[in-house]
């Protein structure tokens, strides 16, 4: 049996109309391709759909019965053609995004709220977490996209460079080295020194190391949030560095973000993506939004060779 959506469609015109010739014209067809349509309908049925007489049409009995279903059959499709539409123009979906506390709390929610203005349809969920969990959440499915600096993953997951960022001195106003326009490490590292835990402190102090032999970077004090450290930092009781793009929350703060040199270290971010997974149109465009977003010149970041486009993967 080969029946075709073009059957179902002149069968249900033909039922709701009760005339061949204004379902005809509502299909944009000939009344003798919709006659044939029907024919060829009725044939691969066997069944006779309508009792035709030289003054009207009606559905016959097996017709009666046949019409909710196709019609649902129908209406159900063209919900799912026009929800695909949606999907495929923006005009509904919705994206998820992993990201560290800090970035979350600084400048994605703007990110977020522009790319809300250009496409208020699609829904974006921001997943705030620890670095640590912006692989899992991704790889779970948990998260669409993640960013976040470098990290040592399996093959499943897929990097693409974002952008790169200097470290930055961060202390109070009224502190000594907020006078300098520039601090260079091993000023900042004679200080107690606030440090994130774990990977984050682990790779910036080999990085340290191959250039201070002399000195190790010794936090005095370790801490799983940046926004932690800065509130100690605040407090006095020490100093910390971090990204650029946490200005906001450092101003939040009462303190002041100076570069630091000597040497000049740099972390790379990347958006992460589970391979084997086609990402979805909202995904796609949210990922371009970011990009553009944090290329144009508003959004000044003292950035080093900003979010290129061949992938990177770890």
């Amino acid at each position: 049996m080969s029946i075709s959506l073009r059957q179902l469609r002149a069968f249900v015109a033909v039922a709701r109309s009760g005339s061949f010739t204004l379902a005809a014209d509502k299909l944009f067809v000939t009344q003798s391709a919709l006659s044939g349509l029907i024919k060829e309908l009725e044939n691969s049925l066997g069944l006779r759909l309508f009792d035709r007489t030289t003054r009207r049409i009606q559905l016959s009995e097996v017709g009666r019965s046949l019409y909710p279903r196709v019609d649902k059959i129908l209406l159900d499709l063209d919900g799912v053609l026009e929800e695909a539409s949606n999907l495929r123009t923006l005009k509904t979906g919705s994206v998820s995004i992993a990201a560290p506390q800090l970035m979350a709390a600084t400048f994605l929610p703007e990110v977020m709220a522009a790319f809300s203005a250009h496409h208020p349809g699609i829904q974006v969920r921001l997943v705030d977490c620890v670095v640590e969990n912006i692989m899992t959440a991704v790889f779970s499915g948990e998260a669409d996209l993640g960013i976040g600096p470098e990290r040592t993953q399996n093959s499943d997951i897929q990097a693409s460079l974002l952008f790169d960022l200097p470290f930055m001195a961060v202390c109070p106003a009224s502190h000594p080295l907020a006078r300098e326009d520039r601090v260079r490490w091993r000023d900042l590292l004679a200080q107690p020194f606030i440090s994130l835990r774990g990977e984050f402190t682990e790779r910036l102090s080999g990085e340290l190391h191959a250039v201070f032999r002399d000195q190790a970077l010794t936090p005095g004090t370790e801490v799983s949030f940046m926004s932690t450290a800065l509130s100690m930092v605040s407090a006095g009781l020490g100093v910390t560095s971090c990204m650029a793009y946490a200005a906001s929350m450092v101003s939040l703060h009462g303190l002041v973000m100076r570069p630091l040199i000597e040497p000049e270290v740099t972390r790379r971010f990347f958006v992460y993506t589970r391979k084997e997974r086609a990402a979805s149109p909202a995904a796609r465009q949210f990922n371009d939004f970011l990009r553009q977003y944090l290329a144009h010149p508003r959004f000044a970041l003292p950035v080093h060779g900003t979010a290129p486009e061949e992938p990177h993967h770890v």
